[in-house]
């Protein structure tokens, strides 16, 4: 299975003063995707990003850009980040009043629509969207910071949910983001994920260390 496992660093944890270059790196590096945390200040107690800087970034790379936003209210931004480049743009089932409705807009563009449980999201708001997204995404820290500790009571939650995709029947991807460094991986994967967000653990050690932190993660 480590095969089909696929790398998105998060740039939360690269070099802000030379976001384009970092992410041509992990590129070059070998990951799948690029992982872009948008927060507000609102939803989570962080700022980072908005759609013009994912424009400005789009260049750099060929890589899916995987959009994680962590805003509220999330539907009035799904044009902007659609515009900007997304490939995969992911919301907090809590970000809007109408989760379906939200993950109608993102298909509508073209885009891959997600949805992110925060450690304490319950599974129940799975059960009437599964036939409509392309991707599930488990936070294994409290939305926010980058560098926190897995919390390891997730993995139950991932195997759930891998249960869930496999009776489905549907390609959908299932991502963890959280705490993942070359110990929490393998647990991650053995528990069903095939979506690794590694900030952190991708961008320590510098540039001449991506490409071996990136084959660390996928278990190389």
């Amino acid at each position: 299975m480590t095969n089909n496992i696929k790398i998105a660093p998060s740039i939360l944890s690269a070099d802000f003063a030379q976001l384009g270059a970092e992410i041509a790196r992990i590129d070059a590096a070998g990951c799948d995707w690029i992982h872009i945390d948008v927060m507000d200040g609102h939803f989570v107690p962080n700022i980072t990003i908005g759609p013009q800087v994912v424009k400005a970034l789009r260049p750099h790379s060929e890589k899916p850009f995987d959009v994680h936003l962590m805003i509220s209210p999330v539907d009035q931004y799904i044009d902007a980040f659609a515009d900007a480049g997304a490939d995969i743009i992911s919301f907090h089932p809590e970000a809007g009043p109408h989760m379906h409705r939200t993950v109608q807009s993102i298909k509508a563009r073209g885009v891959g629509a997600g949805i992110v449980l925060n450690p304490a999201t319950s599974l129940s708001c799975l059960d009437h969207i599964m036939g409509d997204i392309d991707l599930i995404l488990v936070m294994s820290v409290n939305p926010g910071f980058g560098g926190q500790k897995f919390i390891h009571s997730q993995l139950e939650k991932i195997s759930a949910i891998r249960k869930m995709i496999d009776a489905s029947g549907r390609d959908i991807r299932l991502e963890v983001d959280g705490g993942i460094d070359r110990a929490t991986a393998p647990l991650a994967i053995s528990a069903g994920a095939d979506v690794l967000v590694a900030g952190t653990a991708t961008f320590t050690g510098g540039p001449d260390k991506y490409a071996e932190n990136i084959a660390a993660l996928r278990g190389q």
